[in-house]
């Protein structure tokens, strides 16, 4: 039985958090489906086009033999019906800190009385990448700072067509 793993999030941008989470997916489960998430209730910096665009490029940097076992996707609505629709037997999230440990926590829960055949996995985040989020990243670019220590190199070069210094 192939073990499938779907990671959601919205990825604006994709961080080396995000990236960290992904390959340590991929030590545990056969395939990922990485899942940007479309929220009517948030504005995001990059388009949905844009963002799907940049885990494409993230994939394409993996090693050779992990390229065929990531594909992307987008999805609005449940994120179980996007995990069932996937295949997935398997949720993924990162957790930073207690904060999104409590948060996550809730939503594993909530997913779980939804669709009680996925399965929710935390994967903590590494010390190197623990402070990183998306959030700080738009700040940080949107005030002219280099963020090439937070974002794959691909993500630099976005960000910086976005935010021009």
């Amino acid at each position: 039985m192939t073990r499938i793993a779907f990671y959601p999030g919205t990825f604006d941008p994709v961080t080396n958090g995000h990236v960290d989470l992904l390959l340590t997916a991929l030590t545990i489960t056969d395939r990922v489906v990485v899942a940007v998430g479309v929220n009517a209730g948030k504005s995001p910096m990059f388009s949905l086009d844009e963002r799907l665009q940049m885990i494409g490029t993230v994939i394409a940097e993996l090693p050779a033999a992990d390229r065929p076992r990531v594909t992307s996707t987008s999805f609005d609505g449940l994120t179980v019906a996007a995990a069932r629709k996937a295949g997935a037997s398997i949720i993924v999230r990162g957790v930073r800190d207690s904060n999104d440990f409590d948060y996550e926590m809730q939503m594993a829960a909530m997913n779980g009385d939804l669709a009680p055949e996925l399965r929710t996995i935390f994967v903590p985040a590494k010390p190197s990448v623990r402070h990183i989020t998306a959030t700080l990243v738009r700040q940080i670019a949107g005030l002219g700072a280099d963020v090439s220590p937070f974002v794959p190199p691909a993500i630099v070069k976005a960000i910086a067509r976005r935010f021009p210094r």
